[in-house]
């Protein structure tokens, strides 16, 4: 009967487990919920899955099978070699976390797009003939609120003609980012953070380099209008396609919103079951 005992666990420390475990979850699911909209959000949702879901399976699976050595480098080496990481690729792990968090597990939401598509696509075709500069910012999951704040709010129907004279030269606010947030303008003038990978073209200007740097921080698609040349780019997920005409643009845009409303069916369809 003692032997028997014996191989019971003890209730005390599972109880204890298990409430700890709990109120990690609250937390940061509360968390979650007070930064929704924004880039934090993103980057707490992959935190979460990196520093708990990872650490935990890992863990056990070690302990199950008597892994001493993975162990040994999971319960002691690792806790003291976090701070030195993150010091040392910060930027990486940002856009790294920030891309894990916006993976269809976590859930995307998914809107028609082919009024947004259209009017873009015509709105980038007219600065390109005109050699205007431009850059236009459509959110997606990852909120703006952050970049939106520092611009101009408009809260307007989108359409070519709105976005062409936004950057007409002479307007007050032709130098910034224009933000489409669930097919409306919401904001212009706006300023965003530039990409500091040192792989980027040195020769790419401003523009360029702030497409490319909201992109790496959150699922924004951005689409860039070059005003020396009149090329037009696109953006995504840190990585730049060059040189797009009319319909290659149409294509890639259509093919980025396709993404979107994929995961969002799936993930819809699994809130239902």
């Amino acid at each position: 009967m003692n032997a028997i005992l014996s191989r019971l666990p003890d209730w005390d420390v599972v109880a204890r487990a298990a409430v700890e475990i709990a109120l990690m979850f609250v937390i940061i699911y509360a968390i979650l919920r007070f930064l929704q909209g924004t880039r934090g959000a993103g980057i707490l949702r992959g935190l979460a899955f990196f520093l708990v879901v990872v650490p935990v399976t890992v863990l056990l699976v070690v302990r199950k099978l008597e892994l001493r050595a993975l162990d040994w480098l999971i319960t002691d080496v690792l806790p003291i070699s976090i701070i030195p990481i993150v010091v040392l690729f910060q930027p990486e792990l940002r856009r790294a976390l920030v891309r894990l968090g916006q993976y269809p597990l976590f859930g995307l939401f998914a809107r028609s797009r082919v009024t947004v598509t259209r009017e873009i696509v015509e709105a980038a075709s007219v600065l390109s003939r005109q050699r205007i500069g431009g850059l236009i910012v459509v959110e997606r999951d990852v909120g703006l609120s952050a970049l939106t704040e520092g611009g101009v709010p408009l809260n307007a129907d989108i359409s070519s003609e709105l976005l062409t004279t936004l950057f007409w030269p002479g307007s007050p606010l032709h130098d910034g980012a224009v933000v489409i947030h669930e097919q409306r303008v919401s904001a212009a003038g706006c300023l965003l953070p530039l990409t500091e990978n040192p792989s980027v073209a040195k020769t790419l200007g401003t523009r360029h380099r702030a497409a490319i740097g909201v992109t790496e921080e959150s699922d924004a698609i951005a689409v860039v209008v070059s005003e020396e040349t009149g090329q037009i780019s696109v953006a995504v997920r840190g990585e730049m396609s060059r040189d797009l005409d009319r319909e290659a643009l149409q294509h890639v845009l259509d093919t980025l919103f396709a993404e979107t409303r994929t995961a969002t069916a799936t993930s819809e369809l699994a809130k239902s079951s």
